[in-house]
């Protein structure tokens, strides 16, 4: 997943929160659908698509970002998890202040995606009002997804319904399924198990060697 550009701009989005502005669906592409404010704007930046808006108490920004052509598709699941993990860290590393809350996995449509808070909190030396930026991240073969819901910490409690609806406009078309994301289904055997299996085997061997020559001796 390519790393994630945020704009400069994410710093003096407030002043214009208090014009509430209903949200409209707006289609990423034919593949991916997200509500946005009315007055979005789109620009096209570093081979990323960004869509970025005021709501009525939130910033709200979708960016999509084309993987190279010659990416080779992920094998299993673990890989994605990588994958989604290394991004995470990733926009955690842009703020110095960042601190990841809430981290979690979900699906969206059939897909498998990534969710949590980052809590910036720059009041230190700033003096600005901590931030609460809430992320859902969707990696696929041939793009990664970064949704992003941005306000003042202050105003999380009247910021649930707008985050709410804007989360939960998100639609994966059915054409997109999980072997987009990975090709394998084959978990395999994890390293714990491999651990048991590998490292108890010689003991139960031993064990029922023990008793084996034990009831000899005993018949004998």
């Amino acid at each position: 997943m390519k790393k994630i550009i945020l704009s400069i701009t994410i710093i003096c989005l407030f002043a214009t929160l208090g014009f509430s502005q209903a949200l409209k669906p707006v289609q990423i592409d034919s593949l991916v659908t997200i509500s946005l404010p009315a007055n979005f704007l789109k620009k096209d930046t570093l081979g990323q698509q960004i869509y970025s808006g005021n709501g009525a108490s939130g910033y709200m920004v979708v960016i999509k970002a084309k993987n190279p052509a010659n990416t080779k598709p992920l094998d299993k699941e673990r890989d994605l998890n990588e994958v989604l993990k290394n991004t995470v860290n990733d926009i955690q590393k842009q703020s110095r202040t960042g601190h990841i809350m809430n981290l979690r996995d979900t699906t969206v449509g059939s897909l498998k995606a990534k969710v949590f808070t980052l809590r910036v909190d720059n009041s230190n030396t700033t003096g600005e009002s901590p931030q609460l930026r809430s992320f859902i991240l969707i990696y696929t073969r041939e793009a990664a997804y970064t949704i992003e819901y941005l306000i003042p910490e202050e105003r999380q409690d009247i910021a649930k319904a707008e985050l709410k609806a804007f989360s939960n406009s998100l639609k994966i078309a059915p054409e997109l399924q999980r072997h987009d994301q990975y090709v394998s289904n084959d978990k395999g055997i994890s390293f714990g198990a491999k651990v048991a299996l590998y490292g108890g085997l010689p003991i139960v061997l031993i064990i029922v060697l023990v008793v084996v020559r034990r009831n000899k001796r005993l018949v004998a």
